[in-house]
């Protein structure tokens, strides 16, 4: 392998040098020196033609340099566009001929301002901003049609003037002069102008427009040559042609153009105006070769009529001679040079062969020594692969028994589960049908009951689905009616239903439904759709089961719809997916039900689609195939069998939903205030109505299943402990922990957290969380008692400590930062207002932001003690105080305390230490002495 990489480097490495060689060779002489941009849009075609041929006869003698040339059509904005084209193309020069000067004037101005040099020809812009322009003096033109008539007309007569594009700067001028030359002929008049826009036809149509004024003109003067041909078409259709006079503009050679037209007569004469190709390149060349040129170059006319013209024509046609001369010799050059660049290549490519079959032949001798090498070392590598591929069929023979024992061992656990399931049923439903049994007991046996009817229903879930995984489940189809089939299920729920008050149907139009599926299969698929919708579906709701035929398809279509809690978008994407479970959800499963059900349709070569809106209900729809063609000859079975339902299909479905009676709290229970309260969170109802019926014979129990409901209570009656979930709705219990622990209302309420997740990284995950304990479940509910007793304990030891007379600063531990706040800030108020007899606990409420139960039970949890006990024991504490510091009355002191009467300030202080004021006043004089 290195040596066939080595080999193909070296030819790379040739072929490489081989390119270059020919690129040497080859040469840079045809690469052109400069580059400019020519954009044209004025001026008949001819006109374009003629100043065209006159820059390329121009370049013909420098081969250095290269025209791009770009044509708008007299259209002002795709001009635009084709110079924005010409600067991307980072041309040296631009020459352009602005079709009008407004509209061009600020992209000349954009190349100007870039670097490039700008040649304007024949018009200007609105701007300075250019390097040099070339073109006619179009007023000079203008001036000499007006004296050439003035002469013709004997200086007496009246005209009607045809101008070009309104707004453009040859129109303008030409105008302008036309009139300074009639000033000094007051016998001669301009009748009319029309606009021609250049253009033949549109001359010929205001001409005609307005012929009933040519048969008051004596001439015509037309801005160009073909505005003249187009006016002289309507002179000859009015018998008018060779009786008014008519001059035109431009004087260009060829067929149809001013020169040939005035040589026939029918024009009297032509002002010269001379493109300016050629003294367009010459500037740009000076301008490229940093050579001195002009800033404006005037180009010289003269009047072109009968008595010069064949001199002129002659000329004309002498210099396109001469062209197609010098065009035919740069060709016949053009084809020398090909032929010697093609001959030097081909000399180059000889000996480059020569070269290359040298180098190839050592190349070839080296490969052949390779190749040998190469061939032993695959023979050694084929016999390895040979041992390795026996090794891997060993390998896959033993993968394939294990997995097969795999599938055994955890089909026969999951049996063996079943027995020691219905080992416990068995017993429980003989004491579930004992009508003696106290009502408490009932209640948890129940409880029992539905949990094992879960653990079955689960059990049976996973062997049909491994079954499928492992293609061990085959179809048994047989011919029956469908629509029997499925009311005999929906019928099994009817209990259920009558006692949701919930409205449960099937809907068909047809009578009878013969179709083909496996019962044992398709019953299990019905129960689990009717047992989610019932799951999700409120108290008074409906479920309805709708069967039809699909003539179209020649399926069946069953749809189980309700009007329940329903999907969101996310959930309604995984809904098959295999042990997906929405937390949003009230009650949970397995996540194996809805793809079972989907791997046991497909069986059936059929489909399951769901559709459904959050509160807005869902609707399953199953499409099974008519007929028997869609199954295998082993999956049909021809012989009549007894459609059964069998007990745990009946049973596991429909307990579940069922529920359990409540044990009614007794009334004195209820009517006893209880000394604390607890709050549970759990969003699993069975567990968090056991978990309440245990506590609420020792707490005020307040209960919340889902994350914002449980902050919600823990705001509203700040309980002395909070048992909370981690997984749950809405929010987590680490999340509401998070939530609480930062809040200065509720940062002393204990919270304990139970959960499923028991590694240890989640565990310390949890208390990182500030959570006072964390147990796992399942757990032992004696051990949740003592956890919860333990931790009141310790906080009853801690309010003792808040509640002494010593500054409450220095009472706190600095993990209890919320805490430590809210208790100085509290202190702070009451200090403030130590001598406000009016001063109440509203007064607290307002500064610190709590409602009145919320300030009681954050104190009393903290303080041990009422609010109105703390305000008195602080105004006593102020009170000995001044006693001590101050020489000022009895009086005095009880008003600057807040206490309204000297005799009230007495009574409680003596109360409180067992003397009067003036006695403790004394005393502690005398201790001093």
């Amino acid at each position: 392998m290195t040596g066939n990489k080595k080999r193909l480097h070296l030819l790379i490495l040739l072929l490489s040098l081989f390119a270059g060689f020919l690129s040497a060779c080859k040469g840079n002489q045809d690469k052109p020196r400069y580059t400019i941009g020519f954009s044209q849009c004025i001026g008949s075609d001819q006109w374009r033609i003629t100043m065209l041929e006159e820059m390329r006869r121009e370049l013909s003698f420098h081969s250095d340099i290269e025209l791009i040339y770009e044509d708008a059509g007299g259209n002002s904005n795709k001009q635009i566009e084709q110079v924005e084209s010409l600067l991307k193309k980072d041309i040296d020069l631009l020459i352009i001929s602005p079709n009008e000067s407004e509209p061009l004037t600020p992209i000349v101005e954009q190349a100007f301002s870039q670097g490039t040099p700008v040649v304007v020809i024949d018009r200007k812009i609105s701007s300075n901003f250019y390097t040099a322009y070339v073109g006619a003096d179009n007023f000079e033109i203008g001036r000499m049609a007006g004296e050439y008539l003035a002469h013709r007309l004997r200086e007496k007569g009246n005209i009607i003037e045809v101008t070009g594009l309104t707004g453009s700067s040859p129109a303008v001028e030409r105008n302008e002069g036309f009139k300074s030359a009639l000033k000094r002929y007051p016998s001669i008049q301009v009748i009319k102008q029309l606009s021609g826009s250049w253009l033949n036809h549109k001359a010929q149509e205001e001409v005609n427009l307005n012929k009933h004024l040519l048969y008051q003109a004596d001439a015509i003067f037309a801005h160009n040559d073909q505005m003249a041909l187009g006016t002289y078409a309507v002179l000859k259709n009015n018998g008018l042609a060779g009786k008014i006079k008519l001059v035109g503009v431009d004087a260009l050679p060829g067929e149809n153009n001013g020169l040939e037209l005035v040589s026939k007569k029918v024009f009297d004469a032509s002002m010269l105006y001379p493109t300016g190709g050629k003294e367009a390149i010459r500037t740009a060349i000076n301008i490229l070769n940093k050579l001195p040129f002009k800033k404006n170059t005037a180009l010289k006319s003269v009047v072109i009529d009968s008595s010069n013209v064949e001199l002129m024509v002659l000329q004309a046609d002498k210099m396109t001679s001469q062209q197609k001369d010098i065009e035919r010799q740069q060709n016949m050059l053009s084809e020398q040079k090909i032929i010697y660049n093609n001959q030097q290549v081909i000399l180059n490519i000889l000996v480059v062969s020569l070269v290359l079959a040298i180098v190839f032949a050592g190349i070839a001798f080296y490969s052949l020594n390779e190749n040998w090498k190469n061939n032993k070392h695959l023979e050694h590598k084929n016999h390895e692969i040979l041992e390795k591929q026996n090794q891997l069929i060993e390998m896959s023979e033993k993968a394939k028994s294990a997995t097969e024992a795999k599938f055994n061992f955890f089909t026969n656990i999951s049996h063996e589960f079943r027995t020691p399931l219905t080992l416990i049923l068995i017993p429980l439903e003989e004491l579930l049908a004992d009508s003696k049994l106290p009502q408490k007991t009932r209640s948890h046996l129940q409880l029992i009951n539905k949990n094992v009817m879960r653990l079955l229903r689960m059990v049976n879930q996973l062997i049909d689905f491994r079954k499928i995984d492992y293609e061990k489940m085959r179809v048994r189809a047989t011919e029956n009616d469908l629509l029997a089939f499925t009311k005999e299920i929906i019928d099994l729920f009817k209990d259920i239903a009558y006692t949701r008050n919930i409205d449960l149907r099937m809907v068909s139009s047809e009578t009878h439904l013969s179709a083909w599926f496996d019962t044992n299969m398709l019953d299990k698929v019905l129960f689990n759709l009717l047992s989610n919708a019932f799951k999700f579906t409120h108290d008074s709701g409906k479920i309805i089961v709708t069967i039809e035929k699909n003539n179209e398809t020649n399926s069946v279509e069953l749809k189980v719809e309700d009007n329940g809690a329903g999907m969101d978008e996310h959930t309604l994407a995984h809904a098959f997916d295999l042990f997906y479970q929405d937390d949003s959800k009230r009650s949970k499963g397995s996540g194996l039900g809805l793809s079972l059900s989907k791997e046991m349709i497909l069986l059936h070569k059929g489909s399951i689609k769901v559709s459904s809106q959050k509160e807005k209900g869902a609707r399953f729809i199953i499409q099974l195939p008519l007929g028997d063609s869609h199954f295998h000859e082993d999956e049909k079975v021809h012989t009549a069998e007894e459609s059964t339902l069998d007990y745990d299909n009946i049973k596991i479905y429909t307990t579940e939903l069922e529920d359990a009676t409540e044990i009614a709290d007794s009334p004195g229970l209820q009517q006893s205030l209880k000394e604390r309260s607890i709050l549970i969170i759990e969003d699993n109802e069975e567990l968090l109505h056991f978990l309440k019926q245990k506590f609420s014979t020792q707490y005020e129990t307040f209960t919340a299943n889902n994350g914002n409901s449980g902050l919600h209570q823990a705001f509203e009656n700040v309980p002395d402990i909070i048992i909370s979930d981690i997984v749950l709705p809405a929010q987590s219990g680490t999340e509401i922990t998070q939530a609480l622990k930062n809040d200065i209302r509720t940062s002393h309420i204990p919270i304990v957290l139970l959960t499923a997740q028991g590694s240890q990284e989640q565990q310390i995950k949890g208390l990182k969380t500030m959570a006072d304990a964390y147990i796992t479940k399942p757990f032992n509910l004696q051990y949740l008692d003592e956890t919860i007793k333990n931790l009141l304990h310790n906080r009853d030891l801690l309010r003792s400590r808040f509640s002494s007379e010593l500054p409450v600063e220095s009472k706190l531990p600095a993990s209890k930062k919320l805490d430590k706040k809210f208790l100085n800030e509290f202190a702070s108020i009451v200090e403030s207002n130590i001598a406000n007899e009016n001063f109440s606990v509203d007064d607290i409420c307002k500064s610190i932001g709590m409602s009145r139960i919320q300030l009681y039970r954050k104190a009393k949890a903290l303080l041990d003690c009422t609010i109105t006990d703390y305000i008195l024991n602080r105004r006593l504490q102020k009170a000995k105080y001044l006693l001590l510091n101050e020489d000022i009355s009895i009086s005095e002191i009880t008003y600057q305390v807040g206490i309204a009467s000297p005799t009230y300030f007495s009574t409680v202080f003596k109360a409180r230490y067992s003397c009067s004021p003036t006695e403790y006043r004394r005393k502690k004089k005398e201790n001093r002495q």
